[in-house]
């Protein structure tokens, strides 16, 4: 095997890890590995519906939503799927990578959680159709290093870490008591949070790190 150079950056060379095993893709990889010297290839997870509006969300008496997130690394970009099962059918919603998630690891609030989101990015709309499902893809920077920052407002590197979906429309989170409005569309006219990942019940961080660092005051990182 050849020495590879060392221009290759971290993201490529997970590749070159697995190009000689032919099983790889097929192979389910832990989600986090402490410690570990290899970035993990893939990373599947579960969005959990906000308890305030599950009644809006769901496709009707005793189906409770469910959401399936997997992430692939690439070489250049990585790929997310989401697919979404027993939602109210013909709603929209809003994907977004954000910050902080409400939602400790064992369901129960993040007592740390102040109502904001913190950094949020906009990755796809989200169709649920007829028969209460619905998919979308999307292809982007995700795993370890997705971040967001504004220099000019002395907003330093910040990482969005989990995962989660908005009603598109106030309206059908209206019977729930919901008001108002959300920016959490293209509008900036959006309902409230649908479903959200949950933190690690050992890092505090959400499922798009999968390569956590322990710092020297007790709290984790990610190494990018």
């Amino acid at each position: 095997m050849s020495v590879l150079p060392k221009s290759i950056t971290r993201r490529v060379r997970p590749l070159y890890a697995v190009a000689g095993v032919a099983a790889a893709s097929a192979l389910v990889i832990p989600a986090m590995a402490l410690g570990g010297s290899a970035k993990v290839n893939s990373t599947t997870f579960s969005l959990f519906p906000n308890p305030a509006q599950i009644n809006c969300l769901s496709a009707g008496p005793g189906r409770i939503p469910t959401a399936q997130v997997t992430v692939t690394r690439g070489r250049l970009a990585d790929n997310l799927s989401i697919k979404v099962t027993n939602v109210k059918p013909n709603t929209d919603f809003d994907l977004f990578t954000v910050q902080h998630s409400p939602q400790l690891a064992n369901g129960q609030p993040d007592p740390a959680f102040t109502g904001s989101f913190g950094m949020a990015w906009y990755q796809s709309d989200l169709h649920v159709g007829r028969d209460g499902t619905g998919s979308a893809k999307i292809k982007t920077i995700l795993l370890d290093q997705i971040f967001g920052f504004d220099a000019s407002r002395g907003v330093a590197p910040v990482n969005t870490f989990n995962v989660g979906f908005w009603f598109n429309n106030p309206a059908d989170a209206a019977a729930c008591g919901f008001t108002g409005v959300t920016p959490f569309n293209g509008e900036h006219q959006a309902g409230p949070l649908a479903m959200i990942s949950r933190l690690n019940a050992t890092t505090n961080l959400g499922p798009l790190c999968t390569d956590p660092a322990s710092a020297s005051n007790g709290t984790f990182t990610c190494n990018p």
